[in-house]
């Protein structure tokens, strides 16, 4: 049997529709990225949200 506090994890991303993803970057601009994020107090995770959700909106507006 599981933990149970990663199994309730588990289910609170699922239920939030949270998955994880990868991608291939080179390091330097990814650890640049960490280090941005860190010293204005935000997670990676969100500031690429941000980004992707800018782009979609960009995207749409265009067609």
């Amino acid at each position: 049997m599981g933990n149970s506090q990663t199994e309730a994890s588990k289910r609170y991303r699922e239920k939030m529709g949270i998955i994880s993803k990868s991608y291939r970057m080179k390091k330097t601009l990814a650890d640049e990225f960490a280090k941005a994020c860190q010293a204005n107090g935000v997670s990676q995770a969100s500031q690429i949200s941000k980004l992707m959700q800018a782009y979609i909106d960009e995207t749409n507006e265009k067609n």
